[in-house]
């Protein structure tokens, strides 16, 4: 009678197990669709066709990489031509020995960006703390996200959702040998956008003092 029992406890565990796995592949899957549908017309790889704004928005990564040196590329890009004025660099500092935004900001300026064009936001630990800072220390509603693709979607939906009027441009991407772990990555992190702002209502971790950019 016990292992009748324990046969019929473990295949209800295993039919809710499945029934939970097959749910969570769902909603992963229609999460990462849904972010893309609502993006595409925003996003630019070119240049010449990318509208102008005041400010660039450039996302962190870590220092040296592949995924910020073409991000550094594309922000000083965007600003030679004019495309932006001044750059918000948004990243993690989350130790002493760890600051995306200060090396990104040191970096701008080796290519040449005026230290007066540039403003850096020390907490942006997450996309949507750098999107949302944007506007609530930097004052700026209207911008133009800095990323690769796989990252401006996610940005964008957040902006979108935020009620901001964002465009972004694309840095180059990272050959697919080096980038597989960060691919898998972001289908999770486009599932957990979602439950921030729709279940979670999920704010940044820090504000502060506005420090308005004129």
């Amino acid at each position: 009678m016990l292992r009748v029992l324990a046969f019929f406890t473990l295949t209800r565990i295993v039919k809710w197990g499945l029934l939970v796995a097959g749910l969570s592949f769902i909603f992963v899957y229609c999460s990462n669709k849904w972010i893309i549908r609502n993006t595409t017309a925003q996003i630019y790889s070119e240049v010449e066709k990318i509208p102008q704004n005041k400010v660039g928005l450039l996302l962190g990564a870590r220092p040296g990489n592949l995924y910020y040196v073409n991000r550094i590329k594309a922000a000083v890009l965007l600003y030679k031509t004019g495309k932006i004025k001044h750059i918000v660099v948004s990243g993690d500092n989350h130790t002493k020995d760890y600051d995306e935004g200060t090396a990104m900001c040191n970096d701008l300026k080796a290519a040449g960006i005026p230290d007066s064009c540039i403003s850096i936001d020390y907490a942006g630990f997450r996309t949507l703390d750098s999107v949302v800072r944007c506007d609530k220390i930097f004052g700026q509603q209207q911008f133009t996200i800095i990323s690769q693709q796989f990252h401006n979607e996610r940005a964008l939906f957040i902006a979108n959702k935020k009620g901001y009027t964002c465009v972004s441009f694309n840095a180059e991407d990272v050959p697919a040998k080096f980038s597989t772990a960060t691919t898998i990555r972001e289908y999770f992190a486009r599932a957990k956008c979602i439950l921030d702002i729709y279940v979670f209502k999920t704010q940044p971790k820090f504000l502060g003092e506005p420090v308005i950019i004129r």
